[in-house]
């Protein structure tokens, strides 16, 4: 299985420094009047002690949180390392932590994810960059299918994978704090590129080890 034409050409946009339908810089002064727009809407006094420098303190961590946004993702996968075996065999990164905002309620979600590729080309990627490329994505307003989507497609087309697995487990806070809430449930998903997905003993080698401790 390979990339959809749709996400291929997504990717080959962000690979192109063209970030979607972004139209504008990210605007600090634009987040503080929003904030303090909210507080106003929640029957809050923004001007009060404790909330005075909220709007100026929520702007500036958006910047942060939401770093991905500008980002190209892609960037950490371009530069790769000739291996003398051949770098044949699987190749895969546990634990990564992540941290992101559903984009439905813009309420956090957490976890982890677990990436696996085989290289193409004799190249593998550096240990570092893909946590690096997997915050990247990870730091937008997101949804977790989609992100554990772009982190396998990535590695396809950017890094020339011959395949690529993710495994995404996030525990979401707009599960918790309302709807439901329901405590302690997970939300596990999975992406399979290449010969990770049409092969069926090379897909049950990867995501038994992806899903292993």
């Amino acid at each position: 299985m390979t990339p959809s034409k749709n996400v291929v050409a997504n990717l080959e946009e962000v690979r192109a420094g063209v970030l979607g339908p972004r139209s504008h810089a990210f605007d600090e002064a634009r987040i503080a009047h929003a904030v303090r727009e909210l507080l106003l809407g929640l029957g809050e006094d923004p001007d009060r002690d404790g909330l005075a420098d909220t709007p100026q303190r929520v702007a500036r961590a958006y910047r942060e949180i939401f770093a991905g946004l500008h980002a190209n993702p892609m960037r950490h996968l371009t530069r790769t390392f000739a291996h003398e075996g051949g770098a044949e065999d699987l190749v895969m990164v546990r634990d990564i932590e992540i941290f992101s905002m559903c984009e439905h309620h813009l309420l956090p979600f957490t976890g982890r994810a677990h990436v696996a590729y085989l290289p193409g080309n004799g190249k593998v990627v550096g240990l570092s960059k893909i946590a690096r490329m997997v915050d990247d994505y990870a730091r937008r307003p997101q949804i977790q299918e989609r992100l554990c989507a772009e982190i396998a497609d990535a590695l396809m087309v950017e890094a020339g994978a011959r395949g690529a697995a993710a495994v995404v487990q996030g525990e979401h806070m707009c599960m918790r704090m309302r709807g439901v809430a329901k405590h302690g449930a997970d939300m596990v998903t999975t992406a399979l590129r290449g010969v990770l997905a049409t092969d069926p003993a090379l897909r049950t080698t990867a995501i038994d080890l992806l899903r292993s401790r």
